[in-house]
């Protein structure tokens, strides 16, 4: 199985690509056995139906590239080398995690990490085409305006106690330290999140991960943002399930700013 999903533009292409990393919910059958069944029924740390709160974004031009493995395989937005991606002292989960968020153990044999050779596979079949995909289309849309920006779609439990012991913001905009994308791409953005009713940080407690480091190159036209959410804002009270309201009015919120920034990148 390819290991991403294409969702093409429905209408006339804009220079914007989202990616979404961490919806991916399915196993490879070589792994399958190797996992913990009553965990990978349902995989906690999945950012459940990300895709599906984006899926207005083709319609507006937008090409969007989402993940089919879950990340308890490879971590699409993780250090190919299993850098940490933050030295705070927070649980950051490897690049093939051996444990949830919470430091409860993935695999039936407890194991606390996983081979070297076994990485180097799923770097192969599983990491590397998602990310020279997703470099492919960003090359595309830079030779086709002149310039793409990358957003990267991602959500989290609104308490981690593990990562921060206060509650999560609504979102979390990252650029990276104000690195990967031009001031005025982030201040449309920032401004434009901002206009509901939504609490917002910057660059704290998330400031991007591998994705927007690795890709986010302004002085070569070629900008990436990441948003992080908390599920609630658009699922139940337990976090399990979608709720249409709630996610009807976080894409109210999203529309607006994407539509903002393609304003932006096409004036």
């Amino acid at each position: 199985m390819v290991p991403f999903v294409i969702h093409p533009p429905t209408a006339p292409a804009v220079p914007i690509i989202l990616s979404v990393p961490h919806c991916g919910t399915a196993f490879p059958d070589e792994l399958k056995a190797a996992f913990r069944p009553e965990l990978m029924a349902r995989p906690d740390d999945t950012d459940w139906f990300v895709d599906k709160l984006y899926d207005f974004a083709p319609a507006m031009g937008i090409t969007l590239i989402s993940a089919v493995y879950s990340r308890w395989v490879i971590d699409l937005n993780r250090d190919p080398e299993s850098k940490p991606l933050y030295t705070d002292g927070r649980i950051i989960t490897a690049l093939c995690p051996a444990t949830t968020f919470t430091g409860e153990p993935l695999y039936t044999d407890q194991r606390r990490e996983v081979k070297a050779a076994d990485v180097a596979g799923r770097l192969t079949k599983y990491y590397w085409p998602y990310h020279h995909k997703l470099q492919e289309l960003m090359q595309q849309t830079r030779q086709t305006f002149g310039k793409v920006l990358l957003w990267d779609c991602h959500s989290i439990r609104q308490y981690v106690p593990t990562i921060n012991k206060d509650r999560f913001p609504d979102l979390i905009l990252g650029d990276a330290d104000e690195t990967s994308a031009s001031p005025e791409i982030v201040a449309t953005a920032y401004s434009n999140l901002g206009s509901g009713s939504y609490s917002l940080q910057h660059n704290f407690p998330f400031k991007g991960g591998y994705i927007t480091r690795k890709y986010g190159i302004p002085q070569e036209n070629q900008q990436t943002l990441q948003l992080e959410m908390s599920k609630v804002n658009y699922m139940d009270d337990a976090e399990q399930e979608y709720h249409t309201a709630r996610a009807d009015k976080m894409r109210g919120v999203l529309k607006t700013t994407l539509s903002a920034l393609i304003d932006k990148l096409t004036r």
